[in-house]
């Protein structure tokens, strides 16, 4: 007698077939044949329909036990991490690269159009079978348990903003909001240790979630002035006719965009601010931010870090494709973004001339 325990289910083999046909012939019914076999009357059903002869649909033991191989076999070659060199770009990429399962399931496709792998059959594989190489510890999240959130503190007032000049982003333009146009960006601080005034300064391109990171060394209003407006001038260069592709920046009502009027004076810029205690209304920076922790947790110091090191991370950010962009990376976005604005600029450059050539 077989065990009926689940934990030590094995497939039919050709024995408990051929007394399956047996007593179906002598007319048992399948309660009757899986209480004889000590299968369960599904295990029976399931048996008796799949493996049919497709000639006259009836059930021999023979056909049935090779049909059962044919299938065991093909499920096997199609399994995706089976495959080595999907195995392979899978491994290479959560380790390397950190990417999540849902931008290596997209951008397989990208690079190897061959392959095709779906994101729940790496989240499976991670942790089963996989599970002893600890890939788990590349994810963003660890996939922890959820703690049960304590209740908020609810604003009855409505708070108002300190920063002087503020403009609200309900008067952002339509095209910053749905990122149907670049150069509207978003900028926020990210500090290390507390105890420190070291912090990043994270500026981020709504449409095309282009980064740059710059480090500051208090999070004063002129120290903050001055790397953004450094920040700001890096993407000077990127133009569309005489006028430069940065239009907009959306920042928090933080003490350190103080000075926003300077910049805005100087860079020909226009500055909105979210409503206080709206943070999600910069939702695109704020997720930025996000990403970056997972390379510098809270709590670490970035007084130590070198330029060299926020270089590679900024570098790291941008080279990593994302589902937003159709698994496009942002530098990937940004410049083909850029290269539509000069094929316009030189259009219209050269309508221009056909024009001023016809008048003379």
């Amino acid at each position: 007698m077989k065990s009926t325990n689940r934990n030590q289910y094995k497939h039919l083999d050709l024995s408990e077939r051929v007394e399956i046909y047996t007593l179906k012939g002598q007319g048992k019914s399948l309660r009757e044949i899986a209480k004889t076999v000590n299968r369960n009357v599904g295990t029976v059903s399931r048996e008796l329909k799949r493996n049919k002869s497709r000639c006259d649909m009836k059930y021999f033991p023979a056909k049935a036990q090779e049909n059962s191989v044919k299938r065991a076999l093909r499920q096997r070659s199609k399994a995706p991490l089976k495959n080595h060199e999907t195995f392979l770009y899978v491994r290479e990429r959560l380790r390397e690269d950190h990417w999540s399962p849902e931008i290596i399931s997209g951008r397989i496709k990208v690079d190897k159009p061959h392959l095709s792998i779906c994101p729940e059959t790496i989240y499976q594989y991670i942790f089963g079978k996989g599970k002893e190489y600890k890939l788990w510890r590349f994810l963003e999240q660890h996939h922890k348990k959820r703690r049960e959130k304590s209740g908020r503190y609810v604003q009855r007032s409505k708070p108002q903003s300190k920063i002087p000049g503020a403009v609200s982003i309900d008067l952002r333009l339509k095209r910053a909001n749905d990122r149907s146009q670049i150069g509207h960006l978003e900028t926020d601080l990210m500090e290390g240790k507390r105890s420190q005034k070291t912090a990043l300064s994270v500026l981020v391109d709504r449409k095309t979630r282009h980064t740059n990171l710059g480090k500051i060394k208090d999070k004063s209003s002129s120290e903050k002035q001055k790397i953004l407006t450094f920040q700001l001038k890096s993407l000077q260069s990127l133009k569309k006719s005489n006028k430069p592709i940065v239009r907009s920046i959306t920042a928090d009502n933080g003490s350190e965009n103080t000075n926003h009027q300077e910049m805005s004076k100087d860079l020909g810029i226009k500055f909105y601010f979210c409503h206080p205690y709206h943070s999600w209304e910069k939702g695109t920076v704020e997720n930025t931010i996000k990403r970056i922790r997972r390379y510098i947790p809270k709590g670490t110091s970035i007084k130590k870090l070198r330029q060299s090191h926020v270089q590679w991370l900024e570098n790291k950010i941008n080279n990593t494709p994302m589902k937003c962009l159709k698994f496009l990376t942002p530098n990937e976005m940004m410049e083909k973004e850029v290269n539509r604005y000069k094929f316009r600029r030189f259009k219209f450059l050269k309508e221009t001339s056909v024009a001023l050539q016809l008048r003379m």
